[in-house]
């Protein structure tokens, strides 16, 4: 089936909360994310609504006066969807699809359908569709309101009940079915992963879209798929690297995000088999985002879930071409404070970041700068792990400066 070029953008409204947990400047930021999901996803957000709230209203998720501003606006502008920035309860999607009128979505469902786009080969299909029928299984019900009349009355008693049974039946079936395949297929890519031979693997990790198949293409100079939107790798890509003479394994794996719904990260541990079973990760950071050190903490939170934390890492601050720090202007009337924001690349460097030594690299891999070091550290780090593997080699990799000058 051929992709259409030129698509019109949905237009949608974004809903989102400001609770003692999430302020307004957090909230704020998961939003231009969600926003960000929507364009992956192809959509156009018109209008933002937030509400300061204790806790998400049990039945419509913000308030009812909200919830009315929110539908007056939608049939004002002939809006299509609406996204919310948290996952929604069967009962809480239900009843804003009453009241709203429109197609209603929430966080998750807007990443599930952003993979469901993304996903090429049959096993992140699978992956995806795994994930969607167990996201879909407690929302089944809503999907019989249609048939919720013929529950009273004399000889009426059961019929959409019924109907429903036997479409969680299927979906559990299709669920157990899934699981097998995926199953079947953790083999066979067991088995690749064994006739790899004992290659030392390198697994690029970080965030998404913070150009991990840019350096990719760059380091095994291959044409990886790159994009600049979110979730553009799904498939993991692994690559023969020589850098030097020293050959290694470099594979490209999925990106993280934060709020990413459970049934994706239990889905996709077995694309992240490559992950686990690596010898050295490199972490890439995209350094120009506001709020890069939260994405480390998400990733970090992620590889805690897979059993990877502790394995040898390698910081990569990419994109110092397009940092900026905010610029800072002192008025002792005002006596603003100066912040991380405000920092340069050079003061970064005199943070946490200076603990790592040789351990925190910063480079453009798409302006190719300071690539001759990157190369450099990767390569004695290999080196490193290969030499411990098989001694009787040492001598076949020189130290980088001796191999450059030979």
């Amino acid at each position: 089936m051929l992709e259409k070029k030129d698509i019109n953008l949905e237009k949608a409204v974004l809903i989102g909360i400001v609770t003692k947990d999430q302020d307004e400047a957090k909230s704020k930021e998961y939003l231009d994310e969600l926003e960000f999901l929507t364009y992956t996803a192809g959509g156009e957000v018109v209008k933002r609504f937030t509400q300061k709230m204790d806790m998400p209203n049990s039945k419509t998720f913000i308030g009812t006066g909200k919830i009315e501003d929110v539908k007056e606006f939608i049939e004002e502008n002939d809006i299509g969807t609406a996204i919310f920035d948290d996952e929604l309860s069967a009962a809480q999607e239900r009843n804003i699809s009453k009241i709203l009128n429109c197609k209603v979505l929430d966080r998750t469902n807007l990443i599930l359908d952003i993979f469901a786009q993304r996903a090429q080969t049959s096993y992140a299909r699978t992956q995806v569709e795994l994930a969607q029928c167990e996201y879909l299984l407690p929302r089944l019900r809503g999907m019989w309101t249609h048939l919720e009349r013929q529950k009273g009355g004399i000889g009426m008693r059961g019929p959409g009940e019924t109907e429903i049974e036997t479409d969680r039946r299927i979906v559990r079936d299709k669920i157990s079915l899934l699981k097998e395949r995926i199953k079947t297929i953790d083999k066979q890519m067991s088995v690749q992963r064994g006739n790899r031979g004992a290659m030392v693997r390198v697994a690029l990790v970080g965030y998404t879209n913070v150009g991990k198949s840019t350096l990719m293409n760059v380091i095994s100079k291959s044409e990886v798929f790159a994009e600049n939107k979110l979730f553009a790798t799904l498939d993991t890509t692994v690559r023969k690297v020589v850098i030097q003479n020293l050959p290694f394994l470099l594979s490209d794996t999925v990106g993280f995000i934060r709020k990413l719904p459970t049934q994706l990260v239990e889905s996709f541990k077995s694309t992240l088999d490559e992950v686990r079973e690596a010898d050295l990760l490199l972490h890439v950071v995209d350094i120009s985002h506001p709020n890069f050190e939260e994405h480390i903490e998400s990733v970090n939170k992620i590889l805690g879930e897979i059993d990877s934390v502790n394995k040898p890492t390698i910081m990569v601050f990419n994109k110092i071409d397009a940092y900026k720090p905010e610029p800072f202007e002192s008025d002792d009337e005002l006596d603003i404070e100066r912040t991380k924001r405000h920092y340069s690349l050079e003061e970064w460097k005199k943070t946490w970041m200076s603990k790592m030594g040789e351990n925190a690299l910063f480079i453009s891999a798409v302006n190719k700068e300071n690539l001759e070091d990157f190369k450099k550290r990767v390569y004695n780090e290999v080196r490193e792990i290969h030499i411990t593997r098989f001694p009787y080699n040492n001598f076949l990799y020189p130290d980088y400066d001796e191999n450059i000058d030979s």
